[in-house]
This record gives structure tokens, C-alpha cells and sequence, in this order.
């Protein structure tokens, strides 16, 4: 069983990041032997002189359990790496935060049809009309629309979410026990109730300036695509649009007013090859999203029938021709079609081409029938 209180603790230790961290749980094999081992043993890990020096000293300062217990008591949740719950696109990324700190739930539409709407602090009208039209026809269609809770887009994109009755997320650049701005403590609470609000800085931890760039990769990490909104040449949207791109994420781009300042980075943005986006339906297009509503839908009410688990349970993540899970499964071709059909409407497969199919989810599930 994971100990969660050495995770919390060597996230609360500067200069002990991601890279270093899976150093230090390859060499030793877990956190509690990595906390408890010695300086020479630190450095033969890897760790510099800094690292080891501010090991030490977090380590003579910090109480674990009460650093639990601070988490519990403003009703978050840890994840890590190796938690099932953890996010799996952001698992994916090269400096994937060891540790998640989450307020509210996240679900399985969460984990597979995020996107994010970004934009200026300084928006225009249009800009948030434009944030307001895209969050809410996308959470209608059960996208789940990801920002990180600043003044102006971000605000307009997690409330269009919210009144349209859909899922967002808000990634903060602070504690899970801060709020910032301060004026948006309400719209925190209702995406607390209505989503999640998630951070990877330890409790208390204040709004710092550098805690926004690294902020943003994890916007951009936990989404599908990016959308830029309205944004200045300096605007930190276009920080959170290049971390998409070296992600290997879509980037899409609403064009605006030549003539305006705050539209200056979103225009250049297409200029360099990001996605004009007019409307939800260009990005459900473009990212295969179409279906989405109805696949939450369905798997929201997941069919027991045991032909579905017999499928389950013979299709892996290396394509099979359906004339093959035919003969596996001993059944007619018109049956196999059918149970495949839904299926792949319930988003548990899906096809390759030709007529091959592979599990459209991470990982290898068990599945089982009483």
C-alpha cells in the first residue's frame, strides 16, 4: 500500500522534482526508504549537494502526519503517479507532477474528452462571448472543459460550463487550500461540486509567479487540445499553447480583430499553423469527438451482458480482424457485429480499419461476469 504521506513530503522539499524523484524511487525501490536513507545513500542515488542539503533540512522540519492530515481537512485527495485514478494523459507527458492534489471528483469522461479554453486576463466582449459559446456547446456535447480559474477567459469558459450543466476542471497554480483570485472563491466551490479543482503545489502554498508557466503544462496536459481564445503576443495562454504543442496536442485558435491587441497572439497562433476555430463543431470534428455525448451516455449505464465481456476479454491493444474474433469467439457474424457496434458506441473499442479492432481504453481491464 502506498504511503502517502512521502509522496506529500518530497513534494513540499524544493529543488526534488519529477526527474529526481524517480531516481530516487529507482534506486531505493520506494519513498519511505528513499525519506529515511542517509546523505551518502542520497547521493548515490543522483542527487546534487543542493538537493541533498534541502532533503535534509525538509526532512528535520516536517511533521508527516500532520502534513496528512492538513490535506483531509480541507477535503482533498492525493494522487500519484501510480494511482489508477491519476489522470492518464497527464501521465503521459515527459514532467508529469508527481502528486495531484484534487478537490471534487474525477470521472472517466474526464479522463478521456478534456479540452481547454484559454485566454487573457483583459478580455474584450467578444472574447468572452466567444470562451462563453465554446465551453457551453462543448460541455453540452460532454466534453470536459479544462482552465486554470484566472480573471477574464478562463472565468467565462468555466461558468458557460458550468450553467450548461457539464463537467469542468480547474487547474490552480497554488494550494488546493487557496483561491486565486480571491474573487473567485464561489466558482471554485460550484467546480468543486460540478468537477474538480487539481494542483500539484503542497497545501498553503501561495500564488507565485513561477508557479503559473508550470501551471499551464498541466492544463495543456490534462486536455485533448488547447483552445486559445483571445490572447495578447505576451499573453501565458500562448505559454500553455506552446507546452500543448511540445505535448503533441492540438492547438486551435479563435481569429479576432486585426486591429485589437488582445487578439495579437491568438492570429499569429493561426498564422503558425494552429486550427481556425469557429465553433464547437469545428474541434468535436476535428478531434473525433462527435460521438461523445452518446458514449458517456452509454457507458454511463455499461451493459452487463456477457457476449460484451467474452469481447472484452478477447480483444486486446494489437488489432484484430473481426473474421478472427469470429472464430474465437465461436459466434455468428451478424452477433459479433452487433455486440461490436455498441460497443464501440460505449467507446470500450473501437476500429483501426480494415475492419480491425482494438480496446479504446488504457490499459488491460478484467472483466468478469457472475
Amino acid at each position: 500500500m502506498v504511503d502517502l504521506r512521502y509522496w506529500i513530503a518530497f513534494n513540499r522539499t524544493p529543488g526534488v522534482g519529477a526527474a529526481k524523484l524517480r531516481a530516487l524511487l529507482d534506486h531505493f525501490g520506494s519513498l519511505q526508504a528513499a525519506w529515511q536513507a542517509g546523505e551518502a545513500e542520497w547521493k548515490a542515488a543522483g542527487l546534487d549537494r543542493r538537493a541533498i542539503d534541502s532533503l535534509r533540512l525538509t526532512r528535520g522540519a516536517l511533521d508527516l502526519d500532520a502534513e496528512l492530515k492538513r490535506v483531509t481537512a480541507c477535503s482533498a485527495r492525493v494522487l500519484t503517479w501510480d494511482d489508477p485514478d491519476y489522470l492518464p494523459l497527464l501521465r503521459s507527458i515527459p514532467d508529469a507532477p508527481p502528486v495531484l492534489y484534487v478537490k471534487g471528483e474525477l470521472t472517466a469522461a474526464d479522463r478521456q474528452w478534456a479540452v481547454a479554453i484559454v485566454g487573457t486576463r483583459r478580455a474584450t466582449v467578444y472574447g468572452r462571448q466567444a470562451a462563453e459559446v465554446l465551453a457551453s456547446d462543448l460541455a453540452r456535447s460532454g466534453v470536459t472543459i479544462v482552465s486554470g480559474l484566472a480573471r477574464g477567459i478562463d472565468a467565462s469558459a468555466h461558468w458557460a460550463a458550468l450553467k450548461a450543466g457539464g463537467r469542468t476542471i480547474g487547474v490552480l497554480a497554488c494550494g488546493i487550500d487557496q483561491v486565486y483570485p480571491a474573487e473567485h472563491a464561489r466558482l471554485a466551490a460550484e467546480i468543486a461540486k460540478q468537477g474538480a479543482l487539481l494542483t500539484e503545489s503542497p497545501i498553503g502554498a501561495p500564488p507565485e509567479a513561477g508557479n503559473f508557466p508550470a501551471r499551464n503544462r498541466i492544463i495543456s496536459g490534462v486536455s485533448l487540445a488547447v483552445i486559445v481564445v483571445e490572447a495578447g503576443d505576451h499573453s501565458g495562454a500562448l505559454i500553455t499553447a506552446d507546452r500543448a504543442l511540445e505535448q503533441g496536442r492540438d492547438v486551435f485558435a479563435v481569429p479576432g480583430n486585426i486591429f485589437s491587441r488582445s487578439s495579437a497572439g491568438t492570429n499569429r497562433l493561426i498564422q503558425e499553423g494552429a486550427t481556425l476555430v469557429r465553433s464547437a463543431e469545428d474541434v468535436l470534428e476535428a478531434l473525433n469527438l462527435r460521438l461523445v455525448a452518446r458514449q458517456a451516455e452509454a457507458q454511463a449505464v455499461l451493459s452487463e451482458d456477457p457476449l460484451e465481456v467474452a469481447m472484452l476479454n478477447l480483444i486486446s491493444h494489437d488489432p484484430m480482424h473481426i473474421d478472427e474474433i469470429v472464430q474465437r469467439a465461436n459466434m455468428p457474424v451478424p452477433q459479433v457485429s452487433s455486440v461490436l457496434a455498441m460497443m464501440e458506441l460505449k467507446g470500450l473499442v473501437r476500429q483501426t480499419g480494415g475492419m480491425n479492432y482494438v480496446l479504446a481504453r488504457e490499459g488491460r481491464a478484467e472483466y468478469v461476469v457472475d
